[in-house]
Formats: C-alpha cells, structure tokens, sequence
C-alpha cells in the first residue's frame, strides 16, 4: 500500500483548501444558517466552475474522470471549513452510482448538470424502507416500477431535482431517482441543530420507468461502505481544524501569568486528540483506498466509521472542553466543530453499531488473515 497522493490529487486537495478557506468566513455561515436553504448555493456554484463538483464525473459528461480518494480530498477540505454544503450526498451518495452504474442516458442527464452546478442531486443513505415491484410484465431492466416505503433524514431533499433511493426488489437491490414532484412522493422537510436541511421521504405506490433505475449495484454494501468513508474524510477535516483552533487558543490563553497550553492536563488531552486524529486519519485513507481500487472494504470502512465516530467524539469534547465558556459563544467557530462533528459522528451508526457490524461479520465469515 502507497499513501503518498499523487501530483492530481494534491493539487485538487490544495485547490478546494485554498477556495474554501477564503470564502467561508464567520459572516457568511451565520448568513447561510439564517437563510431558508441550509446550504451555500453561491459557493455550490463556485467549486462547480473550479470543476471540483465534477471530480468523479466521466470526462465525456463535463467532469475530471477521477474516483472515490479525489472526493474524498474534496470533503477533507469542505470539513476543514465546516461549509454548509451537500457533498456527501449530492457526489458520493448520486454521483458515485450513476457514474458506476447509470446508463448512458442517465448520465448524460444528470452527471452534465451536476458536475456544472445545474442541477441539485441528493441520495436517502440513512433509515431507509422502501421496496419496489414491477409493474406488470416486462424484462428486469425495462418496464415501470412501484416503490413504497420511506427513508429519513434526507439532505436537502425537498430542494433536490432527484434523489437516489435504494430499494429492496425479488431480483435483488436497486437504486431508484425518484423526482420530489413525482406523483406519490410526499417529503417533511426540517433543518437540524447545524443548520442543515433534511427532509423525511414517503413513497406511496410511486410510479417510475425503467429510465428512473440504475443497473445495479448486487451488493447493497457497495453505497454504504463509500457513504460511511465520505463521512470520515469529512469527520477528519473537522476534526483536524478543531485541534489546530484549539492549540492556538491554549497557546494564547493565559492563566496564572502562562499560558495554559503549558499546563500538563492541558497538554495530555491534546496529546489524546492528535492520536485520535492520527488514527482517523490512516483508517480513512486506507479504506477509501481500497474502495477506489475495487477492492472488499466493507471491514475498513466499518473500522474507519469507529474512529471516526468515537476519536471525532473525543476531539470535540476535548475542543470545546479546553476552550470553557468560550466554546459555546455563537461568535468564536469552535461549537460549529462541535456540531458539525457530533452529526458526523451518529450518521449511519456510531461507534458501538460499527462494532456490532464487524463482530457479526467476523462470527459468520472468521477473523482476517493476517499477511
């Protein structure tokens, strides 16, 4: 295994960094979290024009060409700046899958506008229930479907042009773009301590045709184990910009006539911080690894999932801890961290629900082999 990053994919790191970081400032999340939409269309539209929207679209559609380790680059950096945007969902939960198994027609629809900003794509990644049946007679690729069912938490779901929806089917599972308008298609939206939007999804004999399904994937997994590493590239952004916020007040912050970072408990528990990160960090990157490579991840992306759920955890606390009164001063950056992280760290199961999965998974198929 090689973790140095290419020339590519240290310049797409360095791109969004340098883009973020001057045009998400104080000013501009308060204004975004006052807004009615939750996330940030003007600078949505400005990683479109950097082409950063479309780094896993094909190059025949209007993107990069790029994969899974570039997005995750993408959402390191969006992390860092904790910026109200829906990339987790709009390129890894839509883009990914219509670009791996989407028709030519479908990409051509939908990856185009998405890689320029045109359209809104979203996915239900979360407490999703939903079953679809044919519609009649026809082959298992053509023909209508009906889906029922439901999925919570949708990012930005009432907003979205499409969202993508697995579903249980005879034949095995399936990924649906259901369109909010659709007849059937019913969605309570809310907006969450973040600021974030999010709606609940309901389909009701929703009708779609075979234009609206995808061509696979056979694994149920596959979504799933790249939804959770997306989710920690963007936990080890904010988590790592928590601690580097969080070191510089304490190297500021004077007590007793000294700073406090020189007091020994202040010190262990930043020790404690960088460790998690570090952990974090190797975790992440070797199951996004693996993923891009096409290779069976399913144990490191549960494995990266813990740590980022629980070193995230502790990262936050730690922050907002070291900072006392100051951290939850709605003018001073470090409780967006503490929020930001706490929502990344229960989306799709904590610590303990990952440890679950790899126990039951290790009892049914035995420990790795170690080389």
């Amino acid at each position: 295994m090689d973790f140095r990053f290419s020339d590519d994919q240290q310049s797409i790191g360095a791109l969004a960094r340098e883009i973020l970081e001057k045009e998400v400032t104080l000013e501009r999340l308060k204004a975004v979290e006052q807004g009615e939409d939750g996330f940030d269309r003007a600078l949505w539209a400005t990683l479109a024009e950097a082409n950063l929207l479309g780094l896993a679209v094909p190059e025949e559609h209007g993107g990069s060409g790029f994969g899974l380790l570039e997005l995750c680059m993408l959402l390191e950096a969006i992390g860092r700046s904790v910026a109200p945007l829906p990339a987790l969902s709009a390129l890894v939960g839509a883009g990914l899958p219509i670009a791996a198994f989407g028709s030519e027609r479908q990409q051509q629809r939908w990856l185009a506008p998405l890689a320029a900003g045109e359209v809104l794509l979203t996915a239900a990644l979360e407490a999703v229930d939903v079953s679809a049946r044919r519609d009649g007679d026809g082959d298992w690729d053509g023909g209508a479907w009906i889906l029922d069912g439901s999925a919570r938490g949708v990012p930005l779901g009432d907003l979205a042009d499409a969202v993508l929806v697995p579903a249980a089917a005879d034949g095995g599972p399936r990924l649906f773009l259901v369109e909010p308008g659709a007849k059937g298609v019913t969605l309570a939206p809310k907006r969450l301590a973040t600021g974030d939007r999010i709606a609940d999804l309901t389909l009701a004999g929703v009708r779609l045709d075979g234009d609206s399904v995808l061509a696979g994937p056979p694994d149920p997994a596959w979504l799933r184990d790249r939804a959770l590493v997306g989710a920690c590239a963007l936990q080890l952004g904010v988590s790592q910009r928590a601690l580097e916020i969080t070191a510089r007040y304490v190297s500021e912050r004077e007590q007793f006539g000294v700073p406090i970072g020189t007091f020994q408990a202040v010190q262990h528990r930043a020790a404690d911080g960088y460790v998690d990160l570090e952990c974090m960090r190797w975790t992440t990157w070797r199951a996004a690894w693996k993923l891009a490579e096409g290779r069976d991840a399913s144990r490191d992306a549960a494995v990266a999932k813990f740590w980022a759920a629980e070193g995230g955890a502790r990262i936050a606390a730690s922050a907002q801890h070291l900072h006392a009164g100051l951290g939850v001063d709605r003018d001073y950056p470090i409780h967006r961290y503490f929020l930001r992280s706490k929502s990344l760290e229960l989306f799709a199961g904590a610590g303990t629900p990952q440890l679950r999965r790899l126990g039951r998974d290790m009892a049914r198929t035995g420990p790795p082999e170690l080389a």
